[in-house]
């Protein structure tokens, strides 16, 4: 048999086992119907594998796909006593695995898949800041580190495929799941998703991007609604992030809930195979987001239709829904045996790829996945965080004088309202209070009094902040929001919480969505009580969404914004804020004055202009902007050329030449970004749309050349006959870090 002949390829040896499959075998390799956490008990060391498990193998004679076997956190209700880590996660692989392929006629085993959104969600999982803080480091470099340790780890527990939010982007701070995004920009998300697809396939361990497409525009910030735009408008703005991982090699893509001008993305031929398979060449598998599929009901009258009309507009892998237990019913009549071959094909392709028929069990052993001494994820907090104002040089706080701090507010002592979520249980972390007093232990210059600002009864204790505050020299205000699901969130079929409001330490994540982008009103009366009383406030904002922080911003001496950190965070905040570290995060998405005068994304078109409030302008802080401690000077500007021949791009990008020097006697950290404009065309354009960026460090009094490159892609538009490429006429080039322009250039295409 040529499927067992490891010689052969893993092409020869799909096709080879398809044709002695059934339709039944078929139908369940493209079935993904298992929550992984419900296969196994889970008693001390020993794993008993659950009926449930064994129904489902039985049903198909083997299994395709095993969802979540380690995911950990409240919906799943495993933790550190019921869930897998170390040895024991092992042995459950081992365990399951073997009954697959020993109650398979064919011997097929299964693949495993894992949620990593921000770091690989399971008991002991490295967990780095969420994504909206990898797109306010503006490192490339540093987000492909850290998914390369969160790729390792997953490889060594046997995972698979990778589930990662990518491909969203950010257009409305209302939507809950804002924390996934990398933010507003299509070329920040691009290359931020492309690095983390080669980090984590570079490690061993396939990736499915998500979600694909469009998301992340919403109706009014509610998630899962319409999208309601144009083409041109989902090319431009949703599309590109997805090219660039296709580009990368990534092997899975998961559909999203929502509709695109009334056509849900699940039964979306046109998306999903006349763009993501012609037009962009992606040959891996497409995959259901979760109960997807059966909401396609709303279309069909019922769930077998919803199955077959999802597999016929191109999704080859189900997510626990129905639908597709049906499949079977429909070939002949309504689904083509070639149509369902393609899928399986994908499958088979896949594991044999992985190697899974060759070397399906993991090597027994007591090993912990310890990653403690990793601080790739420490230094991703450190370079996420953004200053946004420092009035009279308040911060870095100077450590070699005497001064009394005071710590207030509930952001600053509860660990899980900085990591996001979609996070698992943990054992350690590092809260901003942990972080002050730590330097308060190893310097006795520094006097540290604390508080969350309630009182006991859980309400605002005014006199303990005002006393506090009063008496201290700087009092640091963390205030924020939080995605922590420990708490008293109840969660729907599909993992997604819901929640009445009534918790107010939930106001972000997966169906947390809200019609206000204010701080909770509790934090507002501690902020007007503290900075009534405090003689320097230092305001730390810990969130998982841009929020109306307009007060905040007037009242405070120095403001810093920091995305959910992760579990690192407060120390890498405690740093910034005595100057161990120096400020290099910008703004990845736009900080609006209110939800009035949404949308406020900064790359609109110049139809826009017309567009204004005469009672407000905004936004509160543009995307890109953010401050530093330090002075670089920017210099010596240069172009390759001012007249660029269109056709010679692709091998001749247009290359931007500067100097960078640190003028500081600190390590300093550059960020240059370049803008275009286009000054005609068919359409019309952007006022703005971010090209390029580069982040250097530089050490004290270091000059450095930065040479930063625009090709084909940066020029091209999608003209009015919707055709893609550089038009002829004048662009504008700019060159920003943070909101100052340093070089602005006007060229010409030809």
């Amino acid at each position: 048999m040529k499927y067992k002949d490891s010689t052969l390829s893993a092409k020869v040896r799909a096709e080879d086992l398809l044709g002695r499959m059934t339709i039944t075998e078929k139908v369940g390799q493209l079935n993904q119907r298992l929550y992984g956490f419900q296969a196994y008990s889970r008693e001390n060391n020993s794993i008993e594998i659950l009926d449930e498990f064994k129904e489902e193998v039985k049903k198909w004679n083997g299994l395709g796909f095993l969802y979540g076997l380690y995911r950990a956190d409240p919906w799943s209700g495993r933790d550190e006593r019921t869930g897998l880590s170390g040895a024991v996660a092992v042995k459950a692989y081992n365990l399951l695995q073997a009954y697959v392929m020993d109650h398979s006629r064919l011997g097929i085993p299964m693949l495993v898949t894992s949620e990593c959104p921000h770091g690989h969600q399971a008991l002991e999982g490295y967990l780095l800041p969420v994504n909206l803080a990898m797109g306010a480091s503006f490192s490339r470099k540093l987000v492909y580190q850290t998914y390369r340790i969160c790729g390792r780890q997953m490889r060594e527990l046997g995972v698979d495929l990778a589930l990662i939010s990518m491909l969203d982007i950010l257009r409305d701070p209302r939507w809950g799941r804002s924390e996934e995004c990398f933010g507003e920009d299509p070329y920040l998300a691009s290359v931020m998703s492309q690095a983390v697809v080669k980090g984590v396939m570079e490690e061993g361990v396939d990736v499915v991007a998500k979600h694909f497409a469009a998301q992340g525009e919403t109706t009014g910030g509610i998630n899962a609604s319409a999208a309601r735009i144009g083409e041109r408008e989902l090319r431009e703005i949703h599309l590109p992030a997805a090219d660039y991982c296709v580009k990368a090699g990534v092997s899975g893509i998961m559909a999203a809930y929502n509709e695109i001008d009334g056509i849900p993305c699940h039964a979306n031929a046109w998306l999903l195979n006349s763009i993501l398979r012609d037009e962009m060449k992606f040959q891996g598998i497409v995959m259901a987001d979760g109960l997807a599929v059966d909401r396609l009901k709303d279309l069909t009258g019922n769930t077998k239709a919803a199955g077959i009309q999802a597999l016929n507009a191109g999704v080859d892998v189900s997510l626990w829904d129905e639908g597709f237990t049906y499949l079977e019913d429909g070939v002949g009549s309504k689904i083509t045996e070639e149509r369902l071959d393609e899928a399986v094909l994908r499958v088979l392709n896949l594991k044999f790829r992985r190697g899974l028929f060759d070397h399906p069990l993991l090597g027994e052993s007591s090993k912990i996945f310890d990653f403690s001494g990793a601080e790739e994820n420490l230094e991703l907090a450190r370079q996420s965080v953004i200053l946004l104002k420092n009035e009279g040089r308040l911060l870095p706080i100077d450590q070699t004088e005497k001064i009394k701090i005071a710590v207030i507010g509930p952001n600053a002592f509860d660990l899980y309202s900085q990591i996001g979520d979609y996070s698992p249980p943990l054992k350690h972390g590092i809260t901003v209070s942990d972080g002050m007093i730590a330097y308060a232990e190893q310097n006795k210059n520094l006097q540290i009094g604390v508080s969350s600002g309630y009182d006991q009864h859980g309400n605002v204790d005014a006199g303990k902040i005002r006393d506090l505050a009063f008496d201290a020299d700087v009092t640091v205000l963390v205030l924020g929001g939080s995605s922590s699901r420990f708490g008293k969130a109840k969660f729907d079929n599909n993992g997604a919480a819901i929640t009445d409001g009534s918790d107010i330490r939930m106001d972000c994540g997966e169906g947390v969505d809200l019609s206000s982008i204010e701080l909770p009103k509790d934090q507002q009366q501690m902020a007007a009580e503290c900075y009534q009383a405090a003689n320097k406030t230092v305001t730390v904002v810990i969130a998982g969404r841009p929020y109306d922080i307009s007060k905040t911003a007037e009242k405070t001496d120095a403001l810093l914004y920091a995305f959910y950190p992760g579990p690192k965070g407060g120390r890498a905040i405690a740093e910034l804020i005595f100057g161990d570290a120096r400020p290099s995060g910008r703004l990845p998405v736009s900080l609006p004055k209110s939800v009035g005068e949404l949308p406020v994304y900064y790359n609109h078109r110049n139809s826009y202009q017309a567009m204004h409030y005469v009672d407000q302008k905004g936004p509160l802080y543009p995307f890109g902007y953010g401050l530093g401690y330090d002075k670089l000077n920017y210099s010596e500007f240069s172009i390759s050329t001012e007249e660029i021949h269109a056709v010679c791009l692709k091998e001749e990008p247009l290359v931007i030449t500067m100097k960078i020097e640190n003028l500081s006697d600190h390590l300093a950290f550059g960020v240059p970004m370049v803008f275009l404009s286009h000054q005609e065309g068919s359409v019309i354009p952007r006022k703005r749309e971010l090209k390029g960026f580069e982040k250097r460090l530089l050490s004290p009094g270091e000059t450095i050349c930065v040479k930063i490159r625009l090709g084909y892609e940066a020029f091209s538009v999608w003209n009015e006959r919707m055709s893609y490429g550089p038009e002829k006429g004048r662009v504008q080039l700019q060159v920003k870090d943070g909101d100052t322009l340093l070089w602005s250039k006007i060229v010409k295409l030809v």
